[in-house]
C-alpha cells in the first residue's frame, strides 16, 4: 500500500511496546496472540457459523431460520426469524445456580447512600415495573422516553421496557428541555420516565420540571413516571391525569411478567446521536443481534470472570451505558458498581475511594476523565489501594499517548492490560480494540479488529492506502439498522461512498507496520493546511506530551494564504503558570514532531474547555468562537461559563492582531 497515495500527514512516532504480563494471560479468556488469531481467521472466514455458534448461549423461544440476511442490504437482517427476550437473558437465565444471589448492581449515589439488587432482586424490580408499565397501557412498540440521573431505576427501566417490548430511548440527564423535546416529538413517545432529582457537585438537580417544560405541548406524552430521589426534598409539581410516582405504581404489581416474545429484527432501543447540522439522528438497535454482539464484545474484551467487580463510569444516556453497563455485563451475570455522580465530589479523590471501597476489579472510563485526573496530581491516586484492579479501558475517543502511559503506571501499576475501545453509537459494540491476554499493546492504538470486523483504509476513491478514512467491509451482528423514520439519511450518512459497498464510520485511520490501527479523528477534524492534511488528533497528543499540558483542543480556521490554519486551544495542570515562554516550546514541539507547517495560527491557554458533561469537547463550540458565529445553546455543557471566558480571550487577541 502505497505511503504517498496517503490523503493526510501522519505524524505519530509512538514506538513503545507492551504484551500482557504473564499472570494476566495465564488464566485469559483468550490466552496469546495465536488464540486470538485462530478466532479472528474462523470469524472472517464464515462469519455466520461464528455467529451462529456464539448465539447457541442464549435463550431463544425460537431459533433462526437465517442467521445473516443481506438481501434489503444495507437494511442487513441478523438471526431472521428468530424470537428471543433480551430481559429475559440479562435476568432470568440467571436466576437457577450460584448466580441468583450474586450482586448485579452496587450503587453509590453522590452523597453517599448506597444500594446493594442482587439478580433476584433486579428481577423482581424489572418484572414489578414491567407489569406497572403494561397497567399504563404500555405496549409492544410503544416508544418510551427515559431522562435519569444515574440510578438502579435507570438500568430497571431499561430492562422493563425491553421485557414488554417497549422501545426505550434514554435522554441523558444533562439535556435541555428542546433537546429532551426534540427526542421525545421524534420518535412519538407516548410515555417519558424522569425523576424529581438528581445529585451533580454536592446539589440536587431538578429534572422533572425540565420535562414538563420539554413535554409541553406535545400531544404524544400520555404520562410521565416519575423516580423519587430518596433523601431530596424538591419541588415537583405533578401534572393532573398525567403524572404518577413510580413508587406508588409498583407498589401492588406482581413480581413476574410474562416476557414478551420478541423478533430478532424488533427494535430494541433508539439513541438519539446529535450532529454538527440538523435533528439529531435516531439510531435503532434491534433484538437478536445487538444482544449476541454486546454480549461477546463484553466477554472478550474485558475478560470477564465470576470474580470481577466490574465499573464503566459512562452515563447509562450514552450508547457506552447501553452496552457496556446495562446489557453487555448483565448478560455475562458481572457484578458491577453504578456511581451517580461528579468525579471530583467531594473531592477529586472519589474515584479512587470507589475503587477501594468496592474491590473494583476493571475500570473503563474515558481518556477526558483520565487527563482530568493527571491535571488534579498524583497525590489524589496515592491516598487509595487500587491493588484490585486486573484490567483498565478506554472510551469516547483516542487516547493520547502520554495520558495512555499515566493510565498505565499510576492506576494500573504497569500490571493491568489497557483496551483502549474504538466503537460507535451506529456500531452497538467494540470494533477496534485489544483482547487483553492475546495482544500487545500500544500507547495511543486501538490495535486490532473485534471477531467479525473487517477493516480497511482507503482514500476518496476507494484506493487502500495507510494512512485514510476508515471502512468496513461486511456487516456484524451489532450494527444499526437504520435512522428511525428516514431510510434516506442512514444509506446517505453511512453508505453512500464507495457505491455502497463499507459501512462508513466517518473517521480518519493510520494502519502501522503491525497492523495496528491508529484512529486520527472525524473526517471533518482532519484540516488542510497549504496542501498538508494533519489529523487534530494527532497534533493534540504533540502539546499533552509537555509535562505543564493537561489538554489540549484542535480545529482549523480559514486562511487567506493557506487554505486553512490551526488555532490550539491548551489547558496546563494545576499550579503550572502560563507564558510566551510555554507557548514557544509548544510550537518547538510541533516543528520537531510534524514540521513546522502545522505551527498553529494561535495558542490560547485556558482553564477549562467546553465539554459536555460525559466529557465529550465540544470542537463545535470553539470553531464557531474563532469564526464570530452564534455559539447556540449550551447549556448542556459542563460548566458553561468557559464559553464566554473563551469569547473574550479570542475577541481580545483578535483585536491586537
Amino acid at each position: 500500500m502505497p505511503e504517498e497515495s496517503s490523503p493526510m500527514t501522519t505524524v505519530s512516532t509512538e514506538q513503545r511496546k507492551f504484551d500482557p504480563v504473564s499472570t494476566f494471560v495465564k488464566d485469559a479468556q483468550i490466552s496469546g496472540r495465536a488464540a486470538y488469531d485462530a478466532l479472528y481467521e474462523k470469524s472472517i472466514a464464515d462469519p455466520e457459523a461464528f455467529w451462529a455458534e456464539v448465539a447457541e448461549d442464549f435463550f431463544w423461544y425460537r431459533k433462526w431460520d437465517t442467521v445473516l440476511d443481506r438481501s434489503e442490504a444495507p437494511f442487513f437482517k441478523w438471526f431472521s426469524g428468530a424470537k428471543t427476550n433480551l430481559s429475559v437473558n440479562c435476568v432470568d437465565r440467571h436466576l437457577d445456580g450460584p448466580n441468583k444471589n450474586k450482586a448485579a448492581i452496587i450503587w453509590e449515589g453522590e452523597p453517599g447512600d448506597s444500594r446493594v439488587l442482587t439478580y433476584f432482586d433486579l428481577y423482581r424490580e424489572v418484572n414489578k415495573f414491567a407489569n406497572a408499565l403494561s397497567e399504563q397501557g404500555v405496549k409492544k412498540g410503544d416508544r418510551v422516553a427515559i431522562y435519569l440521573g444515574m440510578v438502579p431505576e435507570l438500568a430497571i427501566a431499561c430492562l422493563a421496557c425491553a421485557r414488554i417490548g417497549a422501545v426505550h430511548t434514554v435522554i441523558f440527564a444533562g439535556f435541555s428541555a428542546e433537546s429532551i423535546k426534540d427526542r421525545v416529538e421524534g420518535c412519538e413517545a407516548r410515555t417519558v420516565i424522569t425523576g424529581d432529582a438528581s445529585y451533580r457537585r454536592g446539589k440536587p438537580l431538578g429534572l422533572k420540571t425540565i420535562v414538563d417544560e420539554a413535554v409541553e405541548g406535545l400531544d404524544c406524552v400520555q404520562q410521565v413516571i416519575v423516580v423519587k430521589r430518596d433523601g431530596v426534598e424538591i419541588a415537583c409539581p405533578m401534572v393532573e391525569g398525567r403524572d404518577v410516582w413510580y413508587h406508588d405504581i409498583v407498589r401492588h404489581t406482581a413480581i413476574h411478567c410474562e416476557p414478551e416474545q420478541m423478533d430478532a429484527e424488533d427494535m430494541l432501543f433508539l439513541l438519539y446521536t446529535s450532529g454538527t447540522t440538523g435533528k439529531p439522528k435516531g439510531i435503532i438497535h434491534t433484538t437478536a443481534g445487538y444482544m449476541v454482539y454486546s454480549y461477546l464484545t463484553s466477554k472478550y474484551v474485558f475478560d470477564m470472570r465470576p470474580e470481577d467487580v466490574y465499573w464503566c463510569t459512562a452515563d447509562v444516556g450514552w450508547i457506552t451505558g447501553h452496552s457496556y453497563i446495562v446489557y453487555g455485563p448483565m448478560q455475562n451475570a458481572i457484578t458491577q458498581v453504578m456511581y451517580e455522580g461528579a468525579p471530583n465530589w467531594p473531592d477529586e479523590g472519589r474515584f479512587w475511594n470507589i475503587i477501594e471501597k468496592y474491590a473494583v476489579t476493571t475500570f473503563y472510563t474515558a481518556p477526558t476523565a483520565i487527563r482530568a485526573f493527571m491535571k488534579w496530581g498524583d497525590h489524589w491516586v496515592e491516598k487509595y489501594d487500587l491493588s484490585s484492579l486486573r484490567l483498565l479501558g478506554t472510551v469516547g475517543e483516542a487516547i493520547n499517548p502520554e495520558a495512555w502511559m499515566w493510565y498505565h503506571e499510576k492506576i494500573g501499576a504497569s500490571q493491568c492490560p489497557i483496551v483502549d475501545t474504538w466503537w460507535q453509537t451506529e456500531t452497538g459494540g467494540h470494533m477496534l480494540t485489544p483482547i487483553p491476554g492475546a495482544i500487545a499493546t500500544k500507547p495511543g492504538s486501538a490495535t486490532v479488529p473485534f471477531f467479525g470486523i473487517e477493516p480497511l483504509v482507503l482514500t476518496e476513491e476507494g484506493e487502500e492506502v495507510n494512512a485514510g478514512i476508515l471502512a468496513i467491509k461486511n456487516p456484524w451482528p451489532g450494527m444499526l439498522r437504520g435512522v428511525y423514520g428516514d431510510p434516506q439519511r442512514f444509506k446517505d450518512t453511512y453508505f453512500s461512498k464507495w457505491d455502497g459497498k463499507y459501512y462508513l464510520p466517518g473517521d480518519g485511520v493510520r494502519k502501522d507496520e503491525d497492523g495496528y490501527y491508529w484512529i486520527l479523528g472525524r473526517i471533518d477534524d482532519v484540516v488542510n493546511v497549504s496542501g498538508h492534511r494533519i489529523g487534530t488528533a494527532e497534533l493534540e497528543s504533540v502539546f499533552v506530551e509537555h509535562e505543564a499540558v493537561a489538554e489540549s483542543a484542535v480545529i482549523g480556521v480559514p486562511h487567506e494564504i493557506k487554505g486553512q490554519g490551526l488555532v490550539a486551544f491548551v489547558t496546563v495542570r494545576q499550579g503550572i503558570e502560563t507564558s510566551d515562554a510555554l507557548k514557544k516550546e509548544l510550537v518547538g514541539m510541533v516543528d520537531k514532531g510534524i514540521g513546522k507547517f502545522a505551527r498553529p495560527e494561535q495558542i490560547l491557554f485556558t482553564h477549562d474547555l467546553p465539554k459536555t458533561r460525559s466529557g465529550k469537547i465540544m470542537r463545535r463550540i470553539l470553531r464557531n468562537i474563532t469564526l464570530g458565529e452564534d455559539i447556540g445553546n449550551v447549556t448542556t455543557l459542563a460548566d458553561p461559563s468557559v464559553v464566554n471566558e473563551l469569547v473574550e480571550q479570542w475577541n481580545s487577541l483578535t483585536a491586537k492582531a
